[in-house]
């Protein structure tokens, strides 16, 4: 069974920074892109970055300059570095990712089971 388990998350006051972590485990055969997306109650879950296998980035309009994405494929760990926060990037954090079960299969598509973000002081 494939789990994403995202980790780091909590209060941190305006302006400060958080790094989450997102560790991906089970029966896997490659991990291809992976992202972290957040949700805020009533409203659409929204992509804030995203990683290729090949380590290209591409981040929300709202969060670039602030936030940078990485990933340590030896780990099967994907992390988002989350500097000069802002009350409105307060919302559930989710971990994405899209990944091959058996050699030859089709892309499979899983989520971490989300973390709270708040920046509030």
């Amino acid at each position: 069974q494939v789990q994403l388990v995202e980790s780091g998350g909590g209060l941190v006051q305006p302006g400060g920074s958080l790094r989450l972590s997102c560790v991906v485990s089970g029966s896997i055969f490659r991990i291809s892109d992976m992202g972290w997306y957040r949700q805020v109650s009533g409203k659409e879950r929204e992509l804030v970055a995203g990683i290729t296998s090949g380590g290209g980035t591409n981040y929300a309009d709202s969060v670039k300059g602030r936030f940078t994405i990485s990933r340590d494929n030896a780990k099967n760990t994907v992390y988002l570095q989350m500097n000069s926060l802002k009350p409105e990037d307060t919302a559930v954090y989710y971990c994405n990712a899209d990944l091959l079960r058996w050699p030859g299969s089709t892309r499979s598509n899983y989520w971490g089971q989300g973390t709270q973000i708040t920046v509030s002081s």
